[in-house]
């Protein structure tokens, strides 16, 4: 058995929460190209760092990936946005759901049993948890949760 299925074999929980972290950051550096283009001044200066953030990410989470003998994710060629970007709010609006949805891809690492990895996610959402705020203007009561798995129950 190659290492990589080794590894799938044993904790395909872990390595598939590896993956969706890592493919949420590919789509977030697409997503920062067209953020960016819309944006000027300070929020151009503010997405350029971010787009950088996150290439830093993916390169880690990457390396995390191989170190554990198998094959990072690709990025696609193409992402479909969530909606029009057209003027500098709808490119704000795109980066806050940009990265609530890194936030959520880091969500998943917190799931799993390893508990190096469960650290590693709870850190590792905090950034974009944070970014998301940035852009958004405002906080959500749970960050990386979709809105419609929290109930008052």
């Amino acid at each position: 058995m190659t290492q990589g299925k080794k590894v799938a074999a044993q904790a395909p929980q872990a390595l598939q929460a590896l993956q969706g972290a890592l493919a949420a950051e590919h789509a977030a550096i697409y997503g920062y190209g067209v953020v960016g283009a819309m944006l000027s001044g300070a929020d151009q200066a503010a997405a350029l760092t971010d787009w950088k953030l996150h290439q830093e990410a993916r390169d880690t989470l990457e390396a995390m990936i191989v170190q554990l003998g198998a094959t990072p994710v690709a990025a696609s060629v193409a992402y479909g946005l969530p909606f029009a970007v057209r003027d500098a709010q709808s490119a704000r609006r795109l980066a806050a759901v940009l990265e609530d949805g890194v936030t959520q891809g880091y969500l998943g690492l917190v799931a799993v049993t390893d508990q190096t990895l469960r650290m590693f996610g709870a850190l590792a959402m905090q950034p974009p948890a944070n970014r998301a705020a940035y852009w958004r203007g405002s906080t959500v009561a749970f960050p990386g949760m979709p809105s419609g798995q929290v109930t008052n129950e």
